[in-house]
């Protein structure tokens, strides 16, 4: 099927538009059914429009969010919270959670600063702001540790003589 440009009059301003060829192809590839009703302007107003006039999310799309009623673990009285609450996990109002995310950061600085600070000869100078890290005892070399090769070797066997000394 061979296409030619159209005239088409937009809906909302009324104004005349063609409809090309290519476009007309692209419909027809895409399987759609209806041809345009707005000129390019009009539709990208009516689009960035929309999401500016109505707000993003999911209440622009037509979805409500649910709410479920139940009870702050920590103060006690009735709230809503926009999920739904799982078994064995605490529940927040919203005051309790504040004031746990903001009591956060003051006991990860707290823990950050009661830390022993270790420093070792052979590391560079901290960067201002930062502190250290220390290296756990485990992933440290052990330094009175058999070495891999001895380790890995099966136990020998005692000889007699030997087995009357070990005892």
């Amino acid at each position: 099927m061979e296409f030619v440009d159209r005239i088409l009059t937009c809906t909302d301003c009324g104004c005349e538009f063609i409809f090309t060829a290519g476009e007309q192809l692209f419909f027809q590839d895409k399987q759609f059914k209806n041809d345009p009703k707005r000129c390019k302007p009009c539709k990208s107003r009516r689009s960035t429009g929309a999401v500016a006039t109505t707000g993003g999310g999911p209440a622009a799309a037509g979805i409500s969010r649910t709410e479920t009623r139940t009870q702050c673990s920590e103060c006690g009285i009735e709230t809503t919270v926009p999920f739904k609450p799982t078994q064995g996990r605490p529940v927040l109002c919203r005051q309790c959670y504040k004031n746990n995310m903001t009591a956060l950061p003051a006991a990860a600085e707290a823990a950050s600063a009661s830390a022993p600070q270790t420093a070792s000869t052979s590391s560079p100078a901290p960067i201002a702001g930062t502190s250290p890290v220390p290296v756990a005892a485990e992933f440290a070399p052990a330094i009175s540790s058999p070495s891999a090769a001895e380790h890995c070797q099966p136990p020998r066997k005692l000889a007699p003589a030997d087995a009357a000394s070990a005892i």
